[in-house]
């Protein structure tokens, strides 16, 4: 008889001989084939797909906390039943987008999208986290307080509603600022910086006074006959005309030269013009700005009288001074 069947070889002396042990390394209980159970589940280690854990057979040594079917390693919800093809998750788990709406509540489960939209992604071409459905200013970035529109000056009146966008203003006047305090907003005002009246568009009213002296300008400022040449009597009116444009900064004056009908038209329109230059060019030395001044010639083709008798005609032979706001 040989020392083997004398003494059978044990290597891991759990009473199980080796050719009998499925595990001859490591001891186990004759009833798992001499194999090791870590977890004290009946199930040995080597079978057991949580050796440290007590599980079941069903579940391959492996714990079912939540008894849904699905092992606790494999399920992603361990502690609420769910179904295995959502890996053990509620239904109302299931979220394929992750965009935080359920997949049988959301209208596109596979697509990111907001809850207030179904699931489905905005429109947002602007980015400013306003849907372009219910962005008053889809192509500019705004708060929603503001209806997704910028307020580029900062004064309380979104951009779309600012005749002013870029300067602060007032809401009274639609976002525009009334620098002269005149009750006419900047948008409107001819003389922004000057008070004025309504009547005049917020420019100061020309006195009675003025008015009459241009006009009388018209019929007294003189020249040398079929010439351009100032008259020496023409100087003093034309000074008054310089006084007046001082005492109205915010206004131009447009000189206008008429004639009457004796010659040709060529030449009535080439002498309108130069007569109106002259008084132009009077006015510049009495210290008037070129830029507030401005000439131009009309020829006969303006009349306001019958060139059938002298009177007409000379009524026609005038100059005419227009003040206008800048």
């Amino acid at each position: 008889m040989t020392d083997e069947k004398k003494n059978p070889i044990d290597s891991d002396r759990d009473g199980i001989e080796d050719k009998l042990d499925l595990c001859p390394d490591q001891a186990g209980p004759e009833f798992l084939n001499g194999c090791p159970d870590s977890d004290k589940d009946g199930i040995a280690d080597f079978q057991d797909n949580c050796p440290d854990v007590r599980g079941s057979k069903d579940m391959k040594g492996c714990p079912d906390s939540d008894e849904d079917g699905v092992a606790d390693n494999d399920d992603e919800c361990p502690n609420m039943a769910g179904p295995a093809n959502n890996k053990g998750c509620p239904l109302k788990m299931l979220d394929t987008d992750g965009d935080g709406v359920p997949d049988d509540e959301d209208k596109c489960p596979d697509i990111y999208g907001v809850a207030a939209n179904g699931g489905c992604p905005v429109s947002d071409k602007d980015n400013d986290g306003v849907p372009d459905k219910t962005d008053r200013c889809p192509d500019a970035k705004g708060p929603a307080a503001s209806g997704g529109c910028p307020d580029t000056d900062g004064d309380g009146v979104i951009d779309p509603d600012d005749r002013c966008p870029t300067v602060a203003g007032l809401k009274v006047y639609k976002g525009c600022p009334d620098t002269d305090g005149d009750g006419l907003d900047d948008s409107i005002d001819k003389c922004p910086n000057t008070p004025g009246t309504v009547a005049s568009n917020g420019c100061p009213d020309i006195t009675v006074e003025d008015r009459k002296t241009l006009d009388i300008a018209m019929r007294a400022v003189q020249f040398e006959t079929g010439k351009a040449t100032l008259k020496v009597e023409s100087f003093g009116i034309l000074k008054q005309i310089a006084g007046i444009l001082s005492r109205y900064p915010d206004y131009n004056l447009a000189i206008s030269g008429h004639t009457d009908n004796t010659g040709s038209s060529v030449a009535n329109q080439e002498l309108s013009e130069k007569r109106a230059k002259a008084c132009h060019d009077y006015l510049i030395t009495q210290g008037i700005s070129v830029s507030r001044l401005s000439f131009a010639g009309y020829g006969e083709s303006r009349p306001v009288s019958d060139n059938t008798s002298e009177n007409g005609r000379a009524l026609n032979r005038r100059v005419e001074f227009n003040l206008n706001p800048k």
